[in-house]
């Protein structure tokens, strides 16, 4: 039965796109093109984009963004640009997400409008219901396992997850250091769908290891 609250109906539809949540990053790209790379890992399965590349400049982003931008949308994928406001305000991104030093939620969210996906990065009870409150779509909780994709990430533990899940309407994803092996112990936890770079890049079949990671996820996730 489909829910007659608007609000938790467009969560709904969204926590659905957000299951798996794939993340890039070039470390793992050898002789390829991302761009060939992440049209491999959509078509296998991947249901949300973030293009996050910490090292290159707006201008050498957006070329980059565009093309995936492009991808993105052959399969019906939300492409989202991590960080970078005024590369996803140029390639017309379907949103932006952010952390909690990378600038205000009000007034990103001012900036993309009304009908642009805003994530927000988060690691305890109070920041989510903040980001909530300031019109955040969905949340990014982590690192939760420890993950060598972000050296820096604190570790979130999984009750404070919980917690989180708890305190909010709209839909959380977990990141850091999620893959095959350790998936399971985040059932019941709330969260909608998972967040993974390495889990996908650094293997050597990155369509096969998305393939199971999407099984996996609507296993533990439905």
């Amino acid at each position: 039965m489909k829910s007659s609250d608007p609000v938790r109906r467009l969560a709904d539809e969204l926590a659905n796109k957000l299951r798996l949540y794939v993340v890039t990053d070039r470390t793992w790209l050898g002789e390829r093109c991302l761009a060939e790379q992440v049209e491999e890992v959509l078509s296998a399965g991947g249901s949300f984009l973030q293009l996050r590349e910490k090292e290159m400049s707006s201008a050498e982003m957006m070329p980059l963004a565009a093309q995936l931008k492009s991808v993105a949308a052959k399969y019906q994928i939300p492409f989202i640009i991590n960080d970078d406001l005024s590369v996803a305000l140029a390639v017309d991104a379907d949103g932006v997400h952010i952390g909690q030093s990378d600038g205000d939620v009000v007034n990103t969210r001012h900036q993309i409008g009304p009908n642009k996906l805003l994530g927000v990065s988060v690691q305890t009870v109070e920041q989510a219901i903040k980001a909530e409150d300031e019109g955040a779509d969905y949340l990014g909780v982590g690192a939760i396992f420890p993950t060598g994709s972000k050296a820096d990430a604190d570790a979130v533990a999984l009750d404070t997850l919980k917690a989180i899940c708890e305190a909010v309407r709209i839909p959380v994803v977990a990141i850091g250091g999620i893959g095959l092996t350790n998936m399971d112990r985040l059932k019941g936890s709330g969260i909608c769908g998972v967040a993974v770079i390495s889990a996908i890049f650094a293997e050597a079949d990155i369509s096969t290891a998305t393939s199971k990671l999407k099984l996996k996820a609507m296993e533990v996730f439905g």
